[in-house]
């Protein structure tokens, strides 16, 4: 079984890389965003971003900086095929996952103005906000200090593949298949 994990930026195409792993390469997806949302219902909340931020937050404090991963770890290993965890957010998300076998880290960025055109475009619910409003949320997402909230810059950093995605989403493609050979 093989674990893949993807980072990156707002908008950068994580949800696309996920798609090719899952429709061209048969991996089982697992979606922290899914796993957060689940939480927010059943806390009574709206669904967007900021809640996103605050309840994943809070289930890293109450548990562990990894709590969310190790969930979805342990739902990918109980299913034994290989598997893509989307989106990792925390250092310490990417610390445990490197405690099991198999574990690759994916990091993916691109432009700003290109992730927030396509975030627009994509028009999920944490999406509708304006330019200002996307730069303001990535970041407060990008250099936290407290190991219980987003620190996207440093998982980049600790990222086993980094895949620069300004071109086509075939362009996208072909420098995955490329990098993933080489695993």
């Amino acid at each position: 079984m093989k674990i893949i994990g993807i980072t990156g930026t707002l908008g950068a195409g994580k949800g696309t890389i996920v798609d090719f792993l899952v429709h061209k390469k048969g991996f089982k997806h697992y979606s922290v965003r899914a796993f957060i949302s689940r939480e927010i219902v059943r806390r009574g909340l709206e669904v967007n971003r900021d809640n996103m931020v605050v309840v994943a937050n809070d289930l890293r404090a109450k548990h562990t900086p990894s709590y969310i991963i190790d969930c979805l770890f342990d739902e990918a290993h109980i299913n034994g095929e290989n598997a893509i965890i989307e989106s990792i957010r925390t250092p310490g998300e990417v610390v445990s996952l490197r405690k099991k076998e198999n574990f690759i880290l994916i990091s993916v960025d691109a432009d700003i103005r290109i992730r927030y055109e396509r975030a627009v475009m994509r028009g999920s619910e944490t999406d509708h906000i304006s330019f200002e409003k996307f730069q303001k949320d990535e970041q407060t997402e990008f250099t936290a200090t407290d190991p219980n909230k987003q620190n996207l810059k440093k998982c980049i950093e600790m990222a086993d593949i980094q895949i620069d995605n300004n071109g086509t989403m075939e362009e996208l493609e072909q420098l995955l298949e490329q990098k993933l050979n080489y695993l």
